[in-house]
């Protein structure tokens, strides 16, 4: 088995060669047909968040993520093998089926993910994460439920689901309530392309993109924002007010630094909603008093449960929503997918398929 991983942060990735794993108890074998190079990954890859005002980074050894690893929370598999204790458990699915990977496991025992809710466990094991992804040519996952068959939908564009997808499906169900006005989304990368289709999908009026790439502003465009705004421009603020024609209620920040929060909280009205989820780092803006004199929930969110994921899937096969745009690249340049992300130069998603 060929994989590449993280042996150090900021360092290249490694090729490693392994006999391919055999699945023991209810764990499931799977060959990766893709893995998606998440923003996330460029985070377990530098070692850390910025948390701003001066405080030191918050590690990911200090979050209990252990090198070496491989990394890839973005994975659809074709199933090759059941262990022992999984084939009684496989809910309809078989060998050649090919599924998408759900990675936001949890301890699997306490209230939280006996409810449903693994992603929000306090003893997080998210693959790709805490234990080894998909930047490799097969993998296991432990346990058949978190295997979501595709019944069809193409692996290199599905990958994403698994995390830009899910994520930005759960951030949308944040502000249903003001989907009868334009919402305002930040970043037009993978999640705000994402973002945008999944918007649509559900109903809602449609978005006002800001971003400071203006070929992301146009890729927003092309995927049918109702108007883009340039984040770092001067009058960005009155740029937002005169295209929204009316009140912005709901604001979902997909980037998460000082600028962008700062500006997603000034163009809410009264009673709006900020929902960020972001990690790019930085410490937060707000004058304290605004926040009751503006009555603004600020909430995060973090990725989706895999109930959610399931929706996300259904509702992508039902409504037929178009892909966002993706870079197919094999497995070897694992390496250059993380650096063109980290510069800036990939539009949508880079995919790697092995």
């Amino acid at each position: 088995m060929k994989s590449f991983q993280v042996t150090d942060f900021n360092a290249p990735l490694q090729e490693v060669d392994r006999p391919t794993p055999q699945p023991s108890g209810t764990q499931v074998l799977i060959k990766v047909k893709a893995a998606g190079v998440c923003h996330s990954d460029l985070h377990i890859w530098e070692g850390g968040y910025d948390l701003g005002h001066g405080r030191k980074p918050l590690s990911l050894r200090d979050r209990g993520v252990s090198l070496p690893r491989t990394m890839g929370h973005e994975t659809v598999g074709e199933v090759l093998a059941f262990g022992p204790d999984a084939k009684s458990e496989t809910g309809g699915l078989k060998v050649g089926d090919v599924a998408l990977v759900y990675p936001w496991l949890g301890c699997g025992k306490c209230e939280t993910c006996l409810a449903g809710d693994e992603n929000m466990c306090l003893k997080p094991n998210s693959i790709g994460v805490y234990c080894d992804g998909g930047y490799a040519d097969h993998m296991t996952v432990p346990h058949p439920r978190y295997l979501l068959n595709l019944n069809g939908l193409d692996p290199v564009t599905a990958a994403p689901y698994a995390c830009s997808g899910v994520t930005t499906y759960s951030a949308l169900k944040k502000v249903e309530a003001s989907f009868h006005t334009p919402i305002v989304i930040f970043g037009a990368g993978g999640l705000g392309l994402m973002a945008l289709s999944l918007l649509k999908a559900m109903g809602g009026k449609g978005a006002i993109v800001v971003d400071i790439d203006a070929r992301k502003r146009e890729a927003a465009e092309a995927a049918g924002a109702l108007a883009t705004v340039d984040g770092g421009a001067p009058d960005a603020l009155e740029q937002l007010a005169q295209k929204a024609g009316g009140p912005i209620r709901a604001v979902i920040d997909l980037v998460g630094n000082a600028k962008t929060t700062q500006l997603g909280f000034d163009c809410l009205t009264k009673g709006g909603k900020l929902v960020i989820v972001g990690l790019f780092g930085g410490g937060a803006p707000w004058a304290l008093p605004l926040i009751p004199i503006k009555a603004i929930t600020i909430q995060g969110s973090y990725v989706g449960n895999l109930r959610e994921t399931q929706e996300l899937l259904d509702l992508v096969r039902s409504r037929k929503i178009a892909p966002i745009p993706v870079t197919p690249m094999p497995l070897a340049r694992a390496n250059e997918a993380l650096v063109d992300l980290q510069q800036g130069r990939l539009v949508g998603r880079a995919v790697l398929t092995p």
